[in-house]
């Protein structure tokens, strides 16, 4: 209980400062006004980075929930040498340290590869751990499943495209929407990879809290983005939560 405390009371002050009337967020506030909320509605930079993040996450998160789910199955469903290694190679990139995958992929980009950070090698660096979600979700549910549904469908005289369209998506689709949810949910609030993976012309809304948490005239609206995506992100995580049951028991 006193960890939970410790953990959401810093969020709830943090939604309660973006109604203070004062820009200094004394405790308890001065008074209570929406007019931090409207400087947020209509701060371009906010908005721009929003559209950004929304963009760098939904590309991240189609990238991971093509190559997570083959990987997945290929793993999953199929044996083959080095596939405990490959398992152990997907999931490694969540465990190490941002800085550290930062700095590689920056260094790859710029000094191997000759890019010029941008949109693209950010979407790049968010599908490397993004990756890892989907993979694990997927891998999570095929265990669980097994091959008896695919098995008998063949058995019964479907193809391999059939028994995939008509009997594996529909059983995979919960774990496939979650994981997707998931990835987006990291891409959309990552910073530190972020930090070494896109250029100047380049501000994800993250990025941008960052930038103008310390300038006294932009604080307010700063906290009041910080409340709204304090707020959204209870959405992804709670669908997943909802999608994460056991599929076999609806058909």
């Amino acid at each position: 209980m006193v960890g939970l405390v410790l953990l959401y009371l810093p969020l709830a002050l943090v939604v309660l400062n973006s109604f203070n009337a004062s820009r200094t967020f004394g405790f308890p506030p001065s008074g209570f006004t929406l007019r931090w909320w409207a400087a947020a509605v209509g701060s371009e930079g906010a908005l721009a980075a929003l559209g950004t993040s929304v963009a760098v996450g939904l590309a991240a998160t189609a990238v991971a929930l093509v190559l997570g789910t083959m990987a997945a199955f290929a793993v999953q469903r199929f044996r083959f040498f080095g596939r405990r290694a490959v398992s152990v190679l997907l999931v490694l990139p969540i465990t190490l340290p941002g800085i550290v995958t930062g700095i590689a992929l920056n260094a790859t980009f710029t000094s191997y590869l000759g890019l010029t950070l941008g949109f693209l090698t950010v979407v790049v660096g968010h599908a490397t751990f993004c990756i890892v979600i989907v993979f694990n979700n997927v891998q999570a549910r095929l265990r669980r499943l097994g091959g008896s549904f695919e098995e008998a469908s063949a058995d019964l005289g479907a193809s391999t495209w059939q028994t995939f369209r008509f009997v594996t998506l529909p059983l995979m689709r919960g774990a496939l929407v979650a994981g997707g949810l998931l990835a987006f949910a990291l891409s959309f609030d990552e910073i530190v990879v972020t930090n070494f993976t896109a250029g100047p012309a380049v501000q994800t809304l993250p990025i941008w809290i960052f930038a103008n948490l310390f300038r006294p005239n932009q604080a307010p609206v700063v906290n009041v983005v910080a409340a709204v995506l304090t707020i959204a992100a209870v959405v992804p995580v709670w669908i997943a939560q909802r999608l994460g049951g056991d599929p076999t028991s609806r058909v």
